[in-house]
């Protein structure tokens, strides 16, 4: 055992040795087979947003375990939508309209106005923007197709806690209750954009949404919906920073896989948000062609093909010495995607471009941009013009194809503006509503100013001396974009120049165009009457109206007054309620039969618009129901006069009590026995109506507005010449004085004024028809006899076989209750 003992031992400790250096060189091994063979490499940022948007793995996964589970988080705090946005949400989600691109226009417009907003603020404070990528004004999109997320970052103004909270969720606009009637009423969701509700439309094409907002007053927030209700706002502590801003992410649903395509998102941004003034960038994919290494695999197919490889060595060895001396490395080209930010958007601002380079259909582009309206209605005018002298500045003004459903509620009392004000192509505000005048206010447009200070408040900016320069010309250059559509509208021209028109116009689309303007925005056209007194003749140019002679066509004064008789010094108008009622009135006889032209005012705004409108070349307007009316002089007049002298003055002796100043013979009618007509510069019989129609009219103060009433008889008229002898006869005849009270109030009637006492006239009527058929006028009514008791004895017959009845049918009941309870057991 001692012989063996040794030898081991010296054995053992020669492996104790050798083991060591054996691992060291393992290592040296392991290191210089780095240097030749590069470890596998994650690419860089692949798909993802530089300037630091990228997520570490512990965001990432804690994200994508929030987004597969689509469910608030527990932390959050939650809230109830409020009803009329729940109502909204119900209709969208489950809508079958087949126009759901609207979403995304939606949310590209919302950011342009967060970053507007942002833009406006930093004029005062420049700090405001931030440092590094903040300051980029920008909207970008991504998608993600393996999560389905489509995702609309801007870095906006960004939303607080409370902002989120209020304008998506708790607190409704007005416009969510007038859009959702406006919805179920015509179906059409394009109009969402007007109401101020346009974020809910991703509720078309998503089950569930959040948005990420940081403003710089406020930590970063993050809400959610799975649109089920109820919403949840947390601070959010799981997603990179943004910044400033905010980040609208879409769970799409299943159908809508279509938006995951980059071509279809390119499409609906140039269809819808070609004009917005920020760019819009997509996170697009991109194949290039980039040279690689040739990988050791390529040995194989250089081995396949050893003839041609073994003749290409041949020639390279004849070649010179140079190339023998440096061996380049074998290199391949491979194809690979790689992504980048494009931009979506590079349409120069159609404003700052010369009106020549700009298409017609540009302007219509530009126009639904403006308006958020992307109906297939064209604008029906529109001017682009760059004013130059003192105050500089450039405008684009649009005439739109209809006109909103509240342009007249509450006229006087709303400041609203459809103008946006920009200062050296920064956008200022779109609430600016010293730019046009109130009648004026269907007008859409912009105004880019160069002259307009930048660095002040909207207070100081409103006294701003240029304001009043720019204002003028708007003025002068939306008349004349009105006064055009009338001009190239054939409809409109004279009967002289009909042949020519339809010769040189081989387009029918500007036929009827003023008529639908007209239609649309005349009462625009006869306020600013009312109100401009200044361009009130060049708004008086703009007038239509329909009259005896026009056909149920449109007319202007222009035409009217080239149409005129001879000798003719006044224009004739008649004011009421349609136009059915007035060429029935008994104030046109006369006039028609002496072929006299008569306007016909309907609209209640047309009262006030003839107390400003005076004259209009120098042609004054006569109402054809008032005093004053002169159809030229009869040899006559003053033998009639005469011979109904007694007549006259006996009658308005008898309407003493009725307020009637005078009576006199008329020279305007033809086949009514008389009318009422009132005093020149009193109301008229229709503006009494309108007035006494006011919610909150006070009819002591309207006595004194009240014109004097006139009886005016007709003497050719047989009932007329009857009185008159019957008058001659007998003045106290008590009957006589009946019939002329009668036919005073049916001409009251006729004239278009109200009774004041209804029932004296019909007692009157009534009067008149016994007389017709000969009953005596002081018969009795005959009375029920026993009426009263007939009906309490059937009464209480009826009550007597009704409780009979009810007690026959409890019976029933309590007989059948118990073998129907048997039958539920």
């Amino acid at each position: 055992m001692r012989k063996w003992t040794i030898p081991s031992t010296l054995f053992l400790l020669c492996l104790l040795f050798l083991l060591p250096d054996q691992g060291r060189k393992l290592h040296a091994n392991a290191e210089a087979s780095d240097e030749v063979v590069d470890p596998p490499k994650v690419e860089e940022k692949i798909g993802a947003v530089p300037h630091g948007l990228s997520t570490d793995s512990d965001v990432a996964k804690r994200e994508a375990e929030s987004i597969s589970n689509k469910s608030l988080r527990n932390s959050a705090e939650k809230f109830q939508f409020q009803a009329e946005v729940s109502r909204l949400m119900d209709i969208l989600i489950n809508s079958l309209y087949s126009n759901k691109d609207i979403f995304l226009r939606e949310l590209i417009s919302n950011a342009s106005d967060a970053l507007d907003k942002i833009r406006f603020l930093s004029l005062t404070d420049k700090e405001i923007l931030g440092e590094g990528d903040d300051t980029k004004l920008e909207i970008q999109i991504k998608l993600d197709k393996e999560k389905k997320i489509l995702s609309i970052r801007d870095r906006g103004i960004g939303m607080t806690k409370e902002d989120l909270i209020k304008n998506l969720g708790t607190i409704a606009k007005s416009g969510t209750s007038a859009f959702v009637e406006k919805v179920q009423t015509s179906g059409d969701l394009n109009l969402i954009g007007q109401f101020g509700v346009g974020f809910y439309s991703v509720y078309l094409v998503a089950d569930y949404v959040e948005v990420v907002s940081k403003h710089n007053d406020d930590k970063q927030y993050v809400w959610e919906s799975k649109a089920d209700g109820a919403f949840a706002v947390s601070e959010d502590t799981w997603n990179e920073p943004i910044g400033r801003g905010t980040e609208i992410r879409l769970h799409l649903r299943e159908e809508a896989g279509e938006y995951l395509e980059e071509s279809k998102l390119k499409e609906l941004v140039k269809k819808y948000s070609e004009f917005i003034n920020f760019p819009i960038h997509l996170w697009a994919s991109k194949e290039v062609d980039v040279e690689v290494p040739a990988d050791e695999d390529d040995s194989s197919e250089e081995e396949e093909s050893s003839e041609s490889s073994s003749s290409e060595e041949d020639e390279d060895a004849e070649k010179g010495g140079d190339e023998d001396a440096e061996e380049k490395p074998k290199t391949k080209k491979v194809k690979e995607t790689t992504y980048e930010w494009e931009l979506l958007n590079d349409v120069k601002a159609i404003w700052l471009r010369s009106p020549k380079e700009v298409t017609d259909e540009e302007y219509s582009k530009f126009y639904h941009s403006l308006a958020k309206d992307f109906s297939d209605d064209k604008p029906l005018a529109w001017s682009h013009f760059t004013a130059e002298g003192d105050v500089e500045f450039k405008a684009v003004l649009f005439v739109p194809p209809k006109a909103p459903q509240d342009l007249y509620e509450s006229y006087y009392n709303a400041k609203k503006s459809n103008l946006k004000l920009y200062v050296r192509r920064v956008f200022i505000s779109d609430e600016f509503d010293e730019l046009l005048p109130k009648y004026l206010n269907f007008l859409l447009g912009l105004v880019d100013s160069d002259t307009l200070p930048l660095n002040v408040s909207r207070e100081m900016l409103q006294q701003h001396s240029s304001l009043k320069t720019i204002k003028k010309k708007l003025i002068r250059k939306a008349l004349d974009m009105i006064r055009r559509i009338a001009e190239e509208d054939p409809d409109e021209s004279n009967d002289k120049d009909k042949k020519e028109v339809e010769k040189s116009s081989d387009d029918d689309e500007k036929k009827g165009q003023y008529t639908k303007f007209w239609n649309e925005f005349g009462k625009s056209i006869k306020l600013g009457i009312i109100e401009d007194a200044t361009n009130r003749n060049r708004l008086a140019k703009l007038l239509r109206f329909e009259t005896t002679k026009s056909d149920g066509k449109l007319t202007s004064l222009d035409q009217y007054i080239s149409r005129m008789k001879s000798g003719q010094k006044d224009i004739f108008y008649i004011t009421g309620t349609s136009k059915d009622q007035l060429e029935k009135s008994p104030f046109l006889e006369q006039l028609k039969k002496k072929n006299f032209e008569v306007i016909f005012f309907t609209d209640p705004v047309d009262e006030y618009l003839m107390q400003y409108l005076m004259d209009y070349e120098d042609k004054k307007f006569q109402n054809v129901s008032k005093e004053g009316l002169k159809l030229g002089k009869d040899s006559k007049d003053k033998e009639i006069k005469e011979s109904y002298k007694e007549l006259t003055k006996w009658w308005k002796g008898a309407l003493s009590s009725d307020n009637v100043d005078d009576v006199k013979v008329s020279s305007r009618l033809a086949d009514t026995p008389c009318v009422v007509v009132t005093s020149k510069y009193g109301w008229s019989a229709n503006m009494e109506r309108i007035m006494q129609s006011q919610t909150l009219s006070d009819a002591s103060k309207q006595a004194y507005m009240r014109g004097k009433r006139v009886l005016e008889i007709n003497p050719r008229h047989p009932i007329i010449k009857e009185l008159r002898e019957r008058v001659v006869v007998n003045p106290e005849d008590e009957s006589v004085k009946q019939t002329a009270l009668l036919m005073y109030q049916t001409a009251l009637m006729e004239s278009g004024f109200t009774l004041s006492d209804p029932k004296d006239f019909a007692s009157r009527i009534y009067q008149s028809v016994k007389s017709s058929l000969n009953v005596n006028p002081d018969a009795a009514i005959e009375e029920e006899d026993d009426a009263e008791e007939v009906e309490t004895e059937t009464d209480t017959k009826e009550d007597a076989a009704t409780s009979k009845a009810e007690a026959d049918a409890v019976k029933y009941d309590e007989e059948t209750e118990p073998s129907a309870f048997k039958d539920e057991l």
